[in-house]
């Protein structure tokens, strides 16, 4: 869910129902965890004390906006990743993700944007969407666990350990994920790859 300008512009508090704020701090809990950060390391970053995160994480304490946005910088998300419709019908949390609701990241420099397709990184994995902009290419990296995906439109360049592969729509893919890794769209329209991976890793 998009933040309304007027929230995204406010320099209060943060206030709303105890269902919002709890939100808010499981979810910077979360995905402090999935990223495999200390609360030491997002204080540090912030400039605030371990215990007035933790508070903010266990929801025992307020959160201002502006710490929320650096929250955010330092976890690599933009702050509407930490805001939701609040109207989704009870039976559907934690279970579905409409598309209007997917939470977005966006690394504009790479060209690669991602939406969330799980609805938490609680769980074993998380589901993404990417979408790879003409030329867009990820760089090498590499990171715990394993995973898998599926070119959905698009041409998708893969190189795994060294190895390149070209896959087209339709096309599928497993690789251990500390394996040094790299994708890259060659194609003359953006690319669309859905990936599962385990453990979580945004």
């Amino acid at each position: 869910m998009i933040v309304p300008p007027r929230a995204a512009e406010r320099t209060e508090e943060i206030e709303g129902s105890p269902r919002q704020e709890d939100a808010i701090g499981f979810q910077i809990r979360e995905l402090r965890k999935a990223k495999g950060m200390t609360l030491q390391g997002v204080a540090d970053a912030v400039g605030i004390s371990v215990g007035y995160l933790s508070q903010i994480e266990r929801n025992q304490s307020q959160l201002p906006i502006g710490i929320l946005k650096k929250i955010s910088t330092t976890l690599g998300v933009q702050i509407n990743w930490f805001f939701h419709a609040s109207d989704l019908p009870a039976d559907e949390k934690d279970i579905i993700v409409r598309a209007e609701n997917r939470r977005k990241l966006t690394f504009t420099k790479l060209g690669i944007q991602e939406e969330l397709l799980s609805p938490n990184l609680s769980g074993p994995l998380e589901m993404l969407m990417s979408t790879i902009d003409v030329g867009a290419d990820s760089g090498d990296y590499s990171h715990e666990g394993v995973e898998a995906g599926l070119v959905i439109c698009g041409i998708l360049d893969l190189w795994v350990s060294g190895q390149h592969f070209r896959l087209n729509a339709g096309d599928s893919f497993s690789f251990k994920s500390t394996e040094t890794h790299r994708c890259a769209n060659p194609g003359d329209e953006p690319t669309k790859v859905v990936w599962i991976i385990t453990p979580p890793q945004y």
